[in-house]
């Protein structure tokens, strides 16, 4: 077995002398049973493209402008060719030595909708669940974050997320290719953000104890879902794919979500946004050539999916873990 080039000494490191250095062990522990043991067919490609567009630049520090993080030119600067090595990408906008990445989500429009509703983040630890590619823990470092970390098991996010904080020289964000089971109830973050895990978890109400078990008393959860229109006691099973997707389990409503909260003791829960995803924040592009959201509506009523269900609408509530 070969081991990967990317490695977890930075977040190890990072963590020394705050309350996440006594779960190393156990996190270290579920590295090696669900990355190191478990590597990808694609590992030994993307670690040469990985080398290739990082060995010889220097880091260049990155910034925020109009929602997209930019990292600024290196020599020998990145081609579009290289870049699209690591194909599809999902989360942004980017900017990376001058080539704008148009991935598939326009990520900066959620955090637009939810950034005057949290906590000062200055100085405090950030947790994303299901963090794709990373790039709203660079948001929540530019909003003053003193760590972010994210956990999300695709590996090729983990190669993109990689190569950004590489090209950028970022100290302070972390991505560990883990699902949220595989880690322990931490108890560490005075932040936790799920945006678009909720659906996909066959048990909703084992996902929010998770989070719950996350964060410190009195700390803040962010959620972000699917939901439906109703009220406490409405829920969407499908009797099948929605919106093409195969693994979308729960839709409730932004209401019985809120009684969801309520019920595993979440206090001060009050929904802060609900919209309907447009094709203009979710689309394929020339970063993301696959199927998108145009192709999971119905042409003749795109207020249904193709399966002729209520289109997709995202909630995002927040809520405070007991004190």
């Amino acid at each position: 077995m070969n081991p990967s080039r990317i490695s977890f000494d930075d977040y190890f490191k990072a963590v020394i002398g705050t309350p996440l250095r006594r779960h190393n062990t156990s996190l270290a522990d579920a590295l090696t049973a669900h990355f190191e043991q478990r590597p990808h067919g694609h590992q030994a490609e993307w670690d040469h493209y990985m080398d290739d567009m990082t060995i010889g630049r220097t880091p260049s520090g990155w910034s925020i402008e109009d929602g997209r993080v930019i990292i600024p030119n290196q020599e020998p600067p990145l081609t579009h060719e290289q870049l699209k090595r690591y194909k599809p990408w999902r989360k942004g906008p980017w900017r990376v030595h001058g080539i704008d990445i148009d991935c598939e989500w326009r990520s900066d429009w959620k955090w637009d909708r939810l950034k005057h509703e949290i906590d000062d983040l200055h100085g405090l630890r950030a947790l994303d669940v299901g963090c794709g590619n990373g790039y709203h823990l660079f948001r929540m470092l530019d909003a003053g974050a003193s760590l972010a970390m994210g956990i999300d098991p695709t590996r090729l996010f983990l190669y993109q997320f990689t190569l950004l904080k590489t090209l950028s020289g970022e100290t302070r964000a972390h991505l560990l290719p883990l699902r949220s089971e595989h880690l322990p109830p931490m108890s560490c973050f005075e932040m936790v953000f799920s945006m678009g895990v909720l659906h996909h978890r066959r048990s909703p109400m084992d996902h929010l104890q998770e989070l719950r078990g996350f964060l410190r008393p009195g700390g803040q959860l962010i959620l972000e879902t699917l939901v439906i229109d109703g009220g406490e006691t409405d829920v969407l099973v499908p009797p099948g794919p929605y919106a093409s997707m195969s693994n979308i389990w729960f839709l409730p409503s932004a209401h019985a979500l809120t009684r969801w909260l309520s019920r595993l003791n979440f206090r001060d829960i009050r929904i802060i946004d609900i919209t309907v995803t447009s094709v203009e924040e979710q689309r394929c592009t020339e970063w993301m050539d696959f199927h998108s959201l145009p192709d999971f509506l119905d042409p003749a009523d795109p207020a249904r999916t193709v399966e002729g269900l209520p289109a997709p609408t995202r909630a995002i509530l927040t809520a405070r873990a007991p004190s």
